[in-house]
């Protein structure tokens, strides 16, 4: 049964992310803070962690961070990381960051559940953005 941790201040994002993701064999929880993630991740060991680009006091590159890190020196399991970006300019810093997928919003549920379910098959997952118009392309997976 995949675990979902969603780090997020915006309703919105949580009622867009809960409607596509959650069913009877998904669950997603929320934190609205990105200093919440670690202790989260320590609890939960979710199969997936979604982070939104703005998140009030630490923002979703610098939370994606501080996960790496914590990774890097043992302190939680390696977990895949999706971030929803708030413009198709913003995929350079999730890729830098080393986020394992990500999405432009707007979101909508077929989106993120393609993503999800790539992400926790154990691939990456890049949406193909056309930085002319901002707007997704078409999908790649790379592994």
């Amino acid at each position: 049964m995949p675990t979902v941790l969603l780090a997020t201040d915006a309703d919105w994002i949580l009622d867009e992310v809960d409607a596509a993701l959650s069913d009877a064999t998904t669950t997603v929880y929320r934190v609205r803070q990105g200093l919440d993630v670690l202790e989260a991740i320590d609890q939960l060991a979710p199969d997936l962690v979604i982070l939104d680009e703005q998140i009030g006091n630490m923002g979703g590159m610098a939370t994606l961070s501080a996960i790496r890190n914590a990774e890097g020196v043992d302190r939680i399991p390696i977990t895949a990381v999706l971030v929803l970006l708030d413009r198709a300019h913003d995929a350079f810093q999730a890729r830098r960051h080393d986020a394992d997928g990500y999405l432009v919003k707007p979101l909508d549920s077929i989106r993120l559940r393609r993503a999800a379910t790539v992400l926790l098959s154990g691939e990456a997952y890049e949406e193909p953005i056309d930085l002319g118009t901002g707007q997704p392309a078409d999908i790649t997976i790379r592994g």
